[in-house]
């Protein structure tokens, strides 16, 4: 077992650490929030009253933080209190020039270091359930793969330093797309009188079918678990998708590729996030209905 110091306790980070106090490992949490120092202990994971405290002796250190601004911050932190040899892990989801800054400054104090990013929403984190995304070389890989199989069911090596995100933003730009079409096509049965029922079960098993519909269902009833059943609780808020689509748009200008789509749904969460940003993703239904 490791000693984990775990930076970024909120909604995804603290039920992260506490799998990871589950596991086993001791682990020291660190979070600016009051609330979500208070939120982690209630999980049962022990809070340092500071990052250095919290990263103190530590064989790894986990950061979930909400922007590329912040993990390049608290990373620069890191390469002056940690010890050369310390893994790094970022699992925020954070635009690919800082995740390969960040790797440069694990790499200039002599630390492995991996992005993986995730996906599986705060119901993934609490549950233990999320997929990660790596970008790293094979041995920062190989060290930080059992830390992350603590914390989620699926762990995929995508290639070297910012891999990790870059698969993520483009999931995330397709989840985007999909979700929006999801609720269209519900959108659109409403008005042609089919209930939600009747255009799930088709939908469900032909040839539209897609994780929106099938595990995340726009509209309450069909699918139990999704967020429509309990007035668009996230889950996975609308700011987080727009901040991810801006994220994606962003790449596809600096890659030169096409995202037409991509950059649609960016400007449909970025008009949706601005009133309902801290509703679930899913919620967007409604503005296009």
């Amino acid at each position: 077992m490791a000693t984990i110091g775990f930076i970024g306790l909120g909604n995804m980070g603290g039920p992260m650490a506490a799998n990871l106090v589950k596991a086993g490992h001791a682990v020291r949490g660190f979070d600016l929030s009051e609330a979500a120092r208070a939120g982690a202990a209630a999980l049962g994971v022990p809070v340092a009253a500071t990052l250095a405290v919290a990263v103190a002796g530590a064989d790894a250190v986990v950061t979930m933080l909400p922007a590329g601004r912040h993990v390049v911050g608290v990373w620069t932190e890191l390469a002056g209190l940690v010890a050369p040899g310390t893994l790094l892990i970022d699992s925020s989801t954070v635009d690919v020039d800082s995740a390969r800054a960040a790797h440069a400054l694990a790499a200039g104090r002599g630390c492995p270091a991996v992005d993986a990013p995730v996906s599986g929403g705060t119901a993934g984190a609490a549950a233990g359930t999320l997929t990660f995304m790596v970008g790293g070389a094979q041995d920062a890989f190989a060290k930080a793969e059992s830390i992350l199989s603590a914390m989620g069911r699926r762990v995929v090596r995508c290639g070297d330093g910012g891999a990790g995100q870059a698969a993520k933003i483009c999931n995330n730009m397709l989840l985007g797309i999909s979700m929006i079409g999801a609720c269209e096509a519900f959108a659109l049965g409403e008005k042609l009188g089919l209930t939600h029922e009747a255009l799930y079960a088709v939908l469900s098993t032909s040839s539209g079918q897609c994780w929106s519909v099938t595990s995340y269902c726009p509209v309450p009833g069909p699918v139990p678990a999704s967020p429509a059943n309990t007035g668009y609780r996230p889950g996975f808020a609308a700011a987080l998708m727009s901040k991810d689509l801006s994220l994606a748009r962003q790449a596809a200008e600096g890659a030169g590729a096409r995202t037409p789509l991509g950059a649609a749904a960016a400007d449909i969460y970025a008009d949706f996030a601005g009133t309902d940003g801290d509703r679930d993703f899913s919620a967007v239904i409604e503005r296009l209905r």
